[in-house]
């Protein structure tokens, strides 16, 4: 700059307002780094915010799968208690059959159902209807005295022999030995 006050010669001019264009670039190139680098660090504390966020929601999920695996471990151990203690009445109740089978008299009393329906004996009753009377029933028929057609084992060796032979004529009516 000159001495002469403020004339300045236009090269002067003109490097002063370079030079305050130049102060005025470096001063916003100053402050959009300084932009830059507060848009980072919030970017940066965002990130961390959002990682804690997630770090927590990890956390409650495993807490909650924790609180779910011991109910469902409770509820396991519960319901194998509840199968023991079924199995311990289911013992007990076979075991009370057993007993009381075993206390039943051999063969229960039967009632016939003709002295219950029959007038009775009488001193004018004949001496066979009075002997028929107190002869006490007959035991009911054994299992051998069963017909063939009541006994389960001869009516399935019935219908497989009917499907063998029913086979054996359907072979014979289709096959061609013409």
């Amino acid at each position: 700059m000159s001495e002469q006050g403020e004339q300045r010669t236009p090269a002067e001019e003109a490097e002063a307002v370079a030079a305050a264009d130049e102060a005025t670039a470096q001063a916003t190139r100053v402050e959009g780094a300084a932009r830059v680098e507060e848009v980072q660090r919030e970017v940066a504390e965002t990130d961390v915010r959002r990682i804690e966020e997630q770090r927590e929601a990890a956390e409650q999920e495993v807490e909650k799968l924790s609180r779910k695996e011991r109910k469902a471990r409770a509820k396991a151990e519960k319901e194998g208690t509840e199968a023991l203690e079924a199995r311990k009445q289911a013992q007990e109740a076979e075991r009370q059959a057993h007993a009381a089978q075993r206390a039943a008299p051999e063969q229960p009393t039967q009632t016939s159902t003709a002295s219950v329906s029959s007038p009775g004996v009488g001193s004018t009753s004949a001496p066979r209807a009075q002997a028929a009377a107190a002869a006490p029933e007959p035991p009911p028929s054994a299992p051998a005295a069963q017909s063939a057609a009541e006994r389960p084992e001869v009516l399935v060796g019935a219908a497989f022999a009917g499907a063998f032979l029913l086979a054996r004529l359907i072979r014979a009516a289709t096959s061609s030995d013409d």
